[in-house]
This record gives C-alpha cells, structure tokens and sequence, in this order.
C-alpha cells in the first residue's frame, strides 16, 4: 500500500511540471478551479472559475504554478494540477459557427454559438475537428479562441 501512495504522490508532483515553453494553449482540468493574484497559495483568489475545458492561454511558469490568459483576457495564476493539456476552444465573435461534415466545408452538421466550449482533435489548413459532447464537425479555426487560425494538431 505504501507503494502505491509514493506511486500516486510522484504521479502528482510529475503532472505539475511543465510539459512545454509557455506561451501555449491548455485548458482548465476541475469543475471549480480558483485563480491568484500570484504564484502560491498565499495570494487571494481573483476568480473562481466553474466550467471544466475552458480554454487557458499558459504564458508563464513559476515552480508548480502556471500564469494564464483566459478568453476574456484576464490574466493570473493556477497551480499546475488545475491545467490539462486538453486542447480545446471557445467559439468567439458573436455569430454562430457553422459545424461541418469536411475540412473546407460540405454538409452542415451543426451550429455553436458564441461561448460554447469544445474539444480539439485535429486542426490544419485553417480547420479543426471541433466536438461538444459528442456533436462534433470541422469549423474555421480563426473562429475559435484556443487554437491558432495557422496551428496543426495530430
């Protein structure tokens, strides 16, 4: 059992180290995660945020904490164990987006409208496979905030 406690407590530590250079996108892990002032647990939380996969931009690391960038702009601190390298996006620009079958188009198999968040799988050629709960199509990158309109994921 003694193992297994080590083998969980290294996992953890393992999960806070950075995994690349910031500036990077992410997204945040928990349901409720609080944001700082500062890098550690004296500072007072500026906000709580309530909605798990909400996109993160990580534009600096300090031991376990990250800085980030919210979709809004608002910017503070997340101890690390609260990011994922979950990609995903945040539909921005005030209209809905159209959610299609391929890459540069075809059948239009859904519409998300501003503020929906979804999960990043694919993205090249200025498209990304965009799914929200399982209702998931190709969209124009340059609608999302969480992804650049020029990135390639796998």
């Amino acid at each position: 059992m003694g193992a297994l406690a080590t083998l969980c407590v290294a996992d953890g530590a393992f999960a806070a180290e950075p995994k690349q250079k910031a500036p990077y996108y992410a997204s945040i892990a928990p349901a409720r995660a609080r944001m700082r002032s500062g890098p550690g647990r004296t500072y007072p939380a500026t906000w709580l945020y309530v909605r798990r996969d909400l996109p993160v931009r990580v534009i600096d690391t300090f031991k376990e904490w990250r800085k980030v960038e919210d979709p809004s702009g608002t910017q503070g601190w997340f101890l690390g164990n609260l990011i994922s390298s979950t990609r995903t996006a945040i539909v921005q620009n005030g209209q809905p987006i159209e959610m299609r079958e391929r890459r540069g188009g075809g059948k239009l198999l859904w519409r998300a409208a501003p503020g929906v968040v979804g999960r990043l799988s694919q993205c090249g050629g200025g498209w990304c496979r965009f799914d929200v709960h399982g209702q998931a199509g190709w969209v124009e990158s340059d609608r999302l905030w969480g992804v650049e309109p020029t990135e390639t994921l796998p």
